[in-house]
């Protein structure tokens, strides 16, 4: 997960919260991605569409949730901009960590006309 975040050219920052805490409200202006099973599965490229969409569009923060072990309120679901899922498996959440640190990377990747990303 290390190695993905250091490549990422935007800033980036992990906090890890204390199980049963709640999240912290988001900041104004910011976007709010849930990672839940119950979500919709992005081809790289649209996930990388959307986040270049938002950083088009002036939002500087986008805050994603990885859910505790059974999953996310239905509430945390519906507040959010968009949920996804890395398919209909359930992932321990270190891999899911780096999952999203690479989904990240390659969205970057993307977004800049990097070859890394292959059709």
């Amino acid at each position: 997960m290390e190695r993905y975040l250091k490549r990422i050219s935007w800033p980036t920052q992990i906090s890890e919260l204390a199980e049963g805490a709640a999240f912290p409200p988001p900041q104004s202006g910011s976007r709010t991605v849930v990672l839940d099973e119950r979500g919709k599965a992005l081809p790289s490229q649209d996930f990388a569409a959307r986040l270049g969409q938002w950083r088009d569009n002036g939002i500087r923060e986008t805050r994603f949730l990885l859910g505790p072990a059974d999953g996310h309120t239905a509430a945390t679901r519906e507040s959010a901009d968009l949920v996804i899922a890395f398919g209909p498996a359930t992932w321990p959440h270190l891999l899911a960590r780096a999952m999203l640190a690479e989904q990240l990377f390659r969205a970057v990747s993307i977004l800049q006309g990097h070859p890394y990303h292959r059709e």
